[in-house]
């Protein structure tokens, strides 16, 4: 009885080891983007498997950012900002999915209700360059947002989301309990 104290002490440790290391592969910052994209600044979100990665341009009070989360090729994600308010209505979102030939199908929606109709709508601020992809797993959304009203950078409403099912090339709703409906906060987008 007394040698398997080593090893259960041993095999304690190799599970701690593997658990580290598999939060640190999770990290925003050991993320490494296709196509040679980077960015200034990044953060874990709380909920959903979900990071932000961003870089704040000053001179045009624009952010070029990507959001990821954990997701299968059968659901959506999406990451908004609220500039009238917290949580889901009033965001201005980016939504992506991929198509049953394999692209990826991203646009912008305003999100007016708790029943939006997710159809592709301009946004009550710009939105550039907007694309998606889906690698390992994950989807990736990239954008340009801006110039952002009054350069307004920090205390900045952002909520984000992923669905499991698309229909008829329409994200349907998502789970309305859980870590759903914790998926929102704030960010600052110059001092992070």
């Amino acid at each position: 009885m007394a040698g398997a104290k080593p090893i259960l002490f041993t095999l304690c440790i190799v599970l701690f080891s593997l658990r580290m290391a598999s939060a640190q592969a999770d990290s925003c910052t050991n993320h490494t983007f296709s196509g040679d994209r980077a960015f200034d600044s990044c953060t874990d979100l709380p909920v959903l498997g979900a990071h932000l990665h961003w870089t704040y341009n000053p001179a045009t009070t624009s952010l070029h950012v990507a959001y990821r989360a954990s997701q299968s090729p059968s659901g959506w994600i999406a990451w908004a900002i609220n500039p009238t308010g917290t949580g889901m209505v009033g965001s201005q979102a980016i939504v992506a999915f991929q198509n049953s030939d394999g692209t990826m199908n991203t646009y912008t929606t305003p999100i007016d209700s708790y029943s939006p109709s997710m159809a592709a709508k301009e946004l009550s601020f710009r939105v550039s360059n907007v694309t998606a992809e889906y690698e390992g797993g994950e989807m990736a959304i990239f954008a340009v947002v801006g110039p952002l009203e009054n350069g307004t950078t920090s205390g900045v409403n952002q909520v984000w989301q992923t669905g499991d099912s698309v229909v008829g090339g329409v994200p349907q709703v998502h789970a309305t309990s859980g870590d759903n409906v914790k998926s929102m906060g704030t960010i600052d987008f110059v001092s992070k």
